[in-house]
């Protein structure tokens, strides 16, 4: 059974809040939830995505899109202006280890220049009181003690967890130096519905099944992460930037947030081909590297500080999941 998502409409109603990146499968989820407590948003988007949930829920209808890069940073200066931006969450990234395998400097230019771009325009501005930026729990990097917990090194090795670290930790300089309020979020692995990513291995392996065909596996699937449902992750969101609002001791502060609940990738594919009831065999290509083998957090800050407990158990979360990914690929 679920437990009940409690939010603080009265903190969000008709507050002018910032979502970047909400074309993408967190801002998406993020920018409902918002307007489902009255706030009052602006959404920065790059690129248009049509079969978004932005878009395809019709949410794009109910706020202000600005399009443009998240590294302009006269853009950002005149968005937060003009629109009198309170709240920021900062969620725009190139977010796969392949692309960033393959292509660092857009990366890099993305998911480092992107922060520091929005958090000077932040500084500059007189209005933002809450920021919350998302880190990644790849910004840790390869680490022979587990479960993560904040105190561990940000130490990437790799394109995207390079990329993380160095996000989060100009995100705690501009703390540090400006006293901005900023919280910053390192997260397990994000999966559920909206995620256009197919070679992502929640929804790659749910479309192959529901195609008839046998899903891929590119790694030899004994990687073990964190897999953390979407809106478990836009509820910790919402939830760390009401508090970093009323809590002065949150400002400058990292949370992990995780379900702690550790699986393989073999495993995460296995639940998802009984949970569909299917008698297809995963194909295993032993291909990936450059990845971490075993990465997963410990959520022990956020449980005592925010009083943050997930909401939906891994095999309830894959559920939705497949409900969403059956509905959207049937309307194609």
């Amino acid at each position: 059974m679920d437990k009940k998502v409690v939010r603080n409409t009265s903190f969000w109603q008709d507050r002018p809040t910032l979502v970047t990146g909400g074309t993408g499968l967190l801002g998406g989820w993020l920018i409902k939830h918002l307007l489902d407590s009255g706030a009052d948003i602006v959404c920065l988007v790059r690129d248009w995505v049509p079969k978004s949930e932005l878009v395809r829920s019709n949410l794009v209808e109910q706020v202000k899109v600005v399009r443009g890069d998240i590294c302009d940073s006269a853009l950002l200066e005149r968005l937060l202006g003009e629109y009198e931006i309170e709240a920021v969450f900062h969620v725009a990234a190139q977010t796969i280890v392949g692309i960033a395998n393959r292509n660092p400097i857009s990366t890099f230019q993305t998911n480092i220049g992107g922060t520091w771009s929005l958090l000077e325009a932040c500084r500059r501005s007189s209005k933002v009181s809450t920021i919350v930026v998302a880190s990644s729990d790849k910004a840790y990097g390869d680490q022979d003690k587990l479960p993560y917990d904040e105190n561990t090194p940000l130490q990437g090795r790799h394109p995207y967890d390079v990329s993380k670290s160095c996000a989060d930790l100009i995100a705690q300089s501009y703390f540090a130096t400006y006293k901005l309020p900023v919280g910053i979020t390192r997260c397990g692995n994000f999966y559920g519905g909206g995620d256009l990513n197919w070679n992502r291995i929640v929804p790659g392996t749910i479309r192959s099944i529901l195609r008839g065909k046998q899903p891929i596996i590119r790694s030899d699937g004994q990687y073990v992460r964190d897999y953390f449902y979407i809106e478990d992750g836009a509820a910790a969101y919402i939830l760390l930037a009401e508090q970093l609002a009323n809590n002065p001791e949150l400002p400058g502060e990292a949370f992990n947030f995780s379900n702690e609940t550790p699986v393989s990738v073999l495993e995460i594919v296995e639940r998802i081909i009984k949970l569909m009831d299917s008698n297809l065999k995963p194909v295993i290509l032993n291909e990936a590297d450059n990845e971490i083998r075993q990465q997963y957090l410990s959520s022990s800050k956020a449980r005592k500080m925010l009083n943050w407990e997930p909401l939906v158990t891994l095999d309830e979360g894959l559920s939705r999941t497949i409900s969403w990914y059956r509905d959207f690929l049937s309307n194609e």
